[in-house]
């Protein structure tokens, strides 16, 4: 790949927009588009908003973070604040999903680690731009939205150290390209091809009702409950009016949300797992009747130790997700330091917030319904995964990154 063909390159730019608002959001004319990004992805942003101009948005609503803002936060405000959020974060989002808005999102560390010398305990108390109301809007299919890679330099810098800045750049850039299939001769049936794949193998586990999930292998012995209606589903949504989407991009998992009331066992996090701003190295959690009793970490666990006593089911169990060998981004063998691309290279689970789309309407008030929503990567080629029946049969599921039924 030449330098000009990254992320600031006019035509690589247009053509990751065009896949972002076409495939991924699904914009519809005459839609109300929202972008949710980070200063420093000014470029990437303008372009997604010249691409939902050009496919017929009404109006492109653009929200930037600023992570100096919340740094100086950090340093200064009094600790009783760290939590608070003014009322009108929360009614935006939830006036995007009355609009029946198409919102996109986008990942990925603008300033690395940028807090990582600040107090772990008050990182772990200010979780904007995290909110709450998201979970709502979601749970509730009223936006078709989607998360994707916001590429920043530093952010290339921070996965290729070893690299000169202008060949890590390049290097970032093409990975980014190839996870997002933008290499291939037509992206957008490249990842239906792919979505149909992941919706049959939800399709097989769901069919199979198992009472429980296993994890096993180095450090990890972990058991995941499941609700009597829990269905597995691949990251290819419909919202209330019938809109397609893709709400991650890329996206290799399926996932599910399991009874927060029955976790039991040890995991530890196979990537490191970025939080607020700060990096968790050597992650271990252990589960005692559906509770995180014990998180341990190399690096920073107090950030994540906060996190999950943000209220009383932070500490449970809100998704468990599993991830074949066959997606792209585990094949990299990358650590690119942001959930979004981690979580689609290794099966994964999910501190607090739960989808009720995953559960029929009759289980609906038994899913996690915290305010937070961590997930953190326990899977490799070493770790297995069982369906275990009510009688204790356990029946292989994915072994070696393959499926098993």
């Amino acid at each position: 790949m030449s330098k000009r063909a990254a992320f600031d390159d006019p035509e690589v730019l247009d053509r990751f927009a065009d896949l972002v608002v076409l495939t991924a959001a699904n914009l519809q004319r005459g839609q109300l588009l929202s972008i949710g990004s980070e200063i420093g992805k000014e470029a990437v942003t303008r372009a997604i908003a010249a691409a939902g101009y050009r496919h017929g948005a009404k109006f492109v609503d653009v929200s930037y973070f600023d992570l100096y803002v919340k740094r100086a936060r950090l340093l200064h405000a009094d600790e009783e604040t760290l939590g608070y959020v003014p009322d009108w974060y929360g009614e935006r989002i939830l006036s995007l999903g009355r609009e029946r808005a198409a919102r996109v999102g986008l990942s990925g560390p603008a300033h690395p680690g940028l807090l990582s010398d600040l107090d772990p305990a008050r990182v772990g108390r200010d979780q904007l731009p995290a909110l709450r109301e998201t979970g709502k809007v979601v749970n509730e299919r009223t936006t078709n939205w989607t998360a994707v890679p916001g590429p920043t330099r530093a952010w290339a810098q921070l996965v290729h150290p070893d690299l000169d800045p202008d060949d890590a750049w390049v290097t970032f850039c093409d990975q980014i390209l190839h996870v997002c299939r933008l290499d291939t001769e037509d992206p957008i049936a490249a990842w239906r091809a792919r979505a149909d794949f992941l919706v049959s193998a939800a399709d097989r586990v769901t069919e199979r009702r198992f009472d429980a999930l296993r994890f096993r292998g180095p450090g990890t012995d972990l058991t995941v409950g499941l609700l009597k209606t829990s269905k597995f589903l691949a990251a290819r949504f419909e919202t209330v009016d019938g809109i397609v989407h893709l709400p991650n991009l890329p996206s290799e998992e399926i996932f599910t949300s399991p009874d927060p009331t029955r976790a039991d066992g040890v995991v530890r996090a196979t990537k490191p797992l970025v939080l607020g701003g700060s990096i968790i190295r050597g992650l271990e959690v252990e589960f005692r009747d559906g509770r995180a009793i014990r998180i341990d970490a190399d690096e920073n666990a107090e950030v994540l130790r906060s996190y999950a006593a943000r209220d009383e089911d932070a500490n449970r169990l809100g998704e468990a997700a599993l991830v074949d060998g066959e997606g792209r981004i585990g094949a990299l063998d990358t650590v690119f330091f942001d959930t979004l691309l981690d979580e689609n290279a290794a099966s994964h689970i999910a501190l607090g917030h739960a989808y009720q789309m995953c559960v029929d309407e009759s289980e609906a008030d038994r899913v996690n319904d915290s305010t937070i929503h961590v997930d953190f990567m326990i899977g490799s080629p070493e770790v297995s995964v069982f369906g275990v029946d009510v009688d204790g049969t356990e029946t292989a599921v994915l072994v070696n990154g393959a499926w098993q039924i």
